[in-house]
């Protein structure tokens, strides 16, 4: 895993953590227990810190980064899902940052919130606890209770904490030389 120092300041990523051989962390950026930061992601904590609090996920190709003064944390137990940008943005324990969704400075994600997929978080926006946001600018759409939203609020933190398991145990390089496996020549 690439972890680089900027001007003497390091990484820190706890021993249960995952982090995929390609995701990129630099400077003051904190990973702490049973979290995980996949495949492509980039954290780069150059101007202030990046914090991915306990059981947290940062899914493939998400970036995350912080302005001066203005961290950008990922409460524990939430997810940043694919493709997304969270910068300089506090994110609620078990909230849920849908694919593609975009959260911006200073904003605030409520505890159990889905920011729904490709959805734009205004800077300065603050959503309250357990709702659905939507659209571009993101509004609130109405409570997560009772709506499908609900089950991945309800899943995703436990799915991402066993699969992350899975992979520190189960993946492995493959050599690039030679016939692929299931190829005939």
């Amino acid at each position: 895993m690439p972890l680089y120092s900027f001007e003497g300041t390091s990484p820190t990523v706890h021993p249960s953590a995952f982090i995929a051989a390609n995701a990129v962390l630099v400077g003051d950026v904190v990973v702490e227990a049973n979290a995980s930061v996949w495949y492509g992601a980039i954290l780069r904590g150059d101007y202030a810190q990046i914090a991915v609090r306990e059981g947290a996920n940062v899914q493939d190709g998400s970036v995350l980064h912080a302005a001066p003064d203005l961290p950008c944390i990922v409460g524990p137990g939430a997810t940043i899902a694919h493709l997304c940008v969270v910068h300089s943005a506090t994110i609620g324990e078990e909230a849920l940052i849908g694919n593609h969704a975009t959260v911006l400075d200073g904003a605030k994600i409520g505890r159990r919130t889905l920011v729904a997929a490709g959805s734009l978080v205004v800077p300065g926006s603050d959503f309250p606890d357990e709702v659905l946001v939507i659209g571009s600018p993101a509004k609130v759409k109405g409570p997560i209770a009772g709506t499908a939203s609900e089950f991945w609020i309800a899943a995703n933190p436990q799915a991402y904490r066993d699969l992350a398991q899975r992979h520190l145990k189960g993946v492995a390089e493959v050599s690039s030389s030679g016939p692929r496996p299931g190829w005939s020549a």
